[in-house]
């Protein structure tokens, strides 16, 4: 709230050097602020009575953008890669689905590794969860594993995370 915005009777005033102008009537902090040709500025409305502040207010919604545009800047988004397997997959299939996986690990990227059964292949889930099990272990010097395998209808599912810089050092 802002200027005439402001509903409260009372507010503890701070003037814009941070001194403390204790607590005051909104009308006497309005013509302080209109002396400084600046703006009366709630900083803390559930404090007993509420905290106001004289302040540019452009100058520090400005300051409270840029602050919050290099904040996304450095924000790292994550997404999931997946790479699928077979319950039958060859040793040489396996090693290019191992270097995949491995490369967006390396990328910073989350990859789901899935098997997909078909047809009477779903009686021998054990088969799937050994391969799964073979690829988290081949990977767990660059991955730490997020969820064990686990069944989703004929598919079975396993999540990799890269590990952290702090765990490999």
């Amino acid at each position: 709230m802002v200027n005439d915005n402001i509903r409260f009777r009372e507010v503890r005033l701070i003037a814009e050097n941070g001194d403390q102008l204790g607590v005051q009537s909104k009308q006497d902090a309005l013509k302080l602020a209109d002396q400084a040709n600046l703006d009366l500025v709630i900083v803390a409305p559930k404090a007993k009575p509420p905290v106001a502040r004289i302040m540019d207010y452009g100058k520090y919604r400005f300051e409270m953008q840029k602050k919050e545009r290099e904040a996304r800047k450095k924000q790292k988004t994550i997404s999931v890669k997946e790479v699928r397997l077979s319950p039958t997959i060859e040793e040489n299939d396996f090693n290019t689905k191992l270097n995949n996986a491995r490369k967006f690990l390396s990328k910073g990227d989350k990859v789901k590794v899935s098997i997909r059964f078909k047809g009477r292949a779903i009686t021998h889930k054990d088969i799937g969860r050994q391969v799964l099990e073979k690829l988290a272990k081949e990977a767990s010097d660059v991955a730490t594993v997020e969820s064990h395998p686990k069944m989703d209808g004929r598919s079975m599912f396993l999540m990799l995370a890269p590990k952290a810089e702090k765990d490999s050092k």
